[in-house]
């Protein structure tokens, strides 16, 4: 694929608040295929997703929450990956997901004309599946378009390692197949609007 001279900006945004959760180990395999071909990718994971909750009544912004917000704005295609919590995306990527609120009034409201790259880990396929489709209910009401495919993931069974070399191959064939397809989207998207 031929990129843009001005690098695509892909966010990916995702984790836990363990370092390197299984969940976030995975958001960067995806983001492999992204970097790989040359798009420019900012990540917002873990810790750093420890926001105030969003207020709608405040539009006080810590640097953390503008810096998510700000990426948000700028980019053309998002990663999101989230761990199961209790059957449901976690409480913390919800909140995160929240702020895309204050991209309400722009030009591109939401994440209208973004392709979003959707990734769920969890210990067992049941949540895992769950928890990916209600990845896709809120990127939908975001006016987010899921890539085609999204990765259910069922952590208990060992196929994310540390990295790519000791992941499962067939796993990181479908994270790098999500990171592409956001990425030819978000190309895509770019041409039309030029």
């Amino acid at each position: 694929m031929t990129l843009p001279i001005t690098p695509l900006r892909i966010i990916a945004i995702g984790g836990s608040t363990t370092p390197m959760a299984a969940s976030e180990r995975a958001l960067r395999i995806a983001a492999e295929a992204a970097t790989e071909a040359g798009a420019e990718v900012t990540f917002i994971t873990g810790r750093s997703l420890m926001l105030p909750i969003y207020d709608t009544e405040s539009t006080e912004r810590t640097p953390a929450t503008q810096e998510l917000v700000d990426a948000l704005r700028a980019a053309d295609g998002v990663l999101i990956a989230s761990p199961g919590y209790h059957g449901s995306i976690s409480g913390m990527l919800k909140n995160a997901l929240d702020y895309a609120e204050d991209l309400r009034h722009d030009e591109r409201p939401y994440l209208e004309h973004r392709a979003v790259g959707l990734i769920a880990v969890a210990h067992g396929w049941q949540t895992a599946v769950g928890t990916l489709n209600q990845l896709r209910q809120v990127v939908h009401a975001l006016r987010g378009w899921p890539a085609p495919l999204g990765v259910a993931i069922n952590d208990s069974a060992g196929l994310i390692g540390a990295d790519t070399a000791t992941t499962d191959a067939a796993i990181v064939r479908q994270l790098h197949t999500v990171g592409e397809q956001v990425l030819s989207f978000a190309a895509a998207q770019r041409a039309s609007r030029a």
